[in-house]
């Protein structure tokens, strides 16, 4: 059975919102290994009632925080929760490891404890959408500010997997976020990212998307760079929060709005909990080797429980070994090498 470590110290509501939450989800059974401070998070296990007997602690005298700037010095922290918790999948004590802590600590943790799958280049943060037509998969969505086209056609690749083994999509339909439509448009990476995957046989491209195509469930896979991934979900995020804060304000001006605010509720709520980023709980960091999973800092511990389903799930279907088969059966890859580093990742390793 698949265990799952969980940084209990992670998050801007930790290790309160993380206990709550490996609670929920060690009492549907999965096996949890929660990751701290042992006296802290074992008084707020205490504080719920009785334990599961799926749910166990891994010290770890040491937490990073969220606002700490630790890329170059998470070597050097191996007590802290985040790099216990690597080198728990590292030893395969742990299948998976999900953190809502201090994403730039986890992305150099990642690749300096586990390294990369062989002939990946960069790894890329993959983030579930909830869309009208199932879930669709935005890679990168911020892990690297920069990208080379390579690393578009991998993030292409690796996202395909991902989709084929947890939803089972099997081709996939990918797009590239440009400014048109047309082979032409966009940045000079996106246009030679467009060649490389028009000749892509392992991968069902179907061109370049806009904007506005992302949110529409006709792609299961959308690709960019970390920058403009990472502001993209950034505005869906606020212009979802935004359309909620107006209804609710204009509802409550009139009685009359009052009374058809009541009637629209249901409904309201039905659309938001079908945009709510907690229904996936984190998104997967894709490429590295070995199974992680990064929420959002501000997860609940709904968000949390999910997150751990999620990474429980993607051990069950053999997510990393569809991952390196993907990397494998690329038939325009280059093996990557030292270059292939993410900013964070090279700071950490200086």
């Amino acid at each position: 059975m698949s265990v799952i470590a969980l940084d209990g110290m992670g998050g801007d509501l930790g290790p309160e919102a993380t206990v709550v939450g490996a609670i929920a989800a060690a009492s549907d059974g999965v096996q949890v290994l929660l990751v701290g401070d042992e006296p802290v998070l074992r008084a707020a296990i205490e504080a719920h009632g009785p334990t599961p007997s799926t749910l166990r602690i891994a010290h770890a005298a040491d937490s990073i925080g969220m606002g700490e700037q630790v890329a170059r010095q998470v070597r050097r922290r191996r007590q802290s929760s985040i790099w216990v918790g690597m080198e728990l999948v590292k030893s395969g004590e742990a299948q998976a490891f999900v953190s809502m802590g201090n994403t730039g600590a986890m992305l150099a943790g990642a690749l300096l404890s586990l390294g990369r799958i062989p002939g990946v280049e960069r790894p890329g943060l993959a983030v579930l959408l909830p869309t009208p037509g199932g879930p669709s998969l935005l890679i990168d969505g911020g892990a690297n500010a920069e990208a080379r086209p390579n690393h578009l056609r991998q993030f292409a690749g690796m996202g395909s997997a991902y989709m084929r083994a947890m939803y089972g999509y099997e081709q996939p339909t990918v797009g590239l976020l440009s400014i048109g439509e047309e082979a032409s448009k966009g940045s000079t990476l996106i246009v030679e990212a467009h060649a490389l995957l028009r000749t892509e046989s392992q991968i069902n491209f179907a061109g370049n998307i806009e904007g506005g195509d992302v949110a529409t469930g006709q792609y299961q896979v959308i690709v960019t760079d970390g920058f403009t991934g990472n502001n993209a979900l950034k505005l869906m995020e606020g212009t979802v929060q935004m359309v909620f804060d107006i209804v609710r304000r204009e509802a409550s001006d009139s009685m009359r709005a009052r009374l058809g605010g009541a009637l629209l509720l249901p409904t309201l709520r039905e659309a938001r909990g079908r945009m709510d980023y907690r229904r996936y709980g984190a998104a997967p960091l894709l490429g590295v080797n070995g199974k992680v999973f990064i929420g959002h800092g501000r997860s609940d511990p709904e968000a949390i429980t999910n997150a751990i389903r999620s990474a429980d799930e993607a051990d069950r279907h053999g997510v990393l070994d569809q991952v390196r088969a993907a990397i494998g059966a690329s038939t325009t890859g280059a093996v990557g090498g030292a270059s292939g580093t993410s900013t964070e990742a090279a700071a950490a390793a200086d």
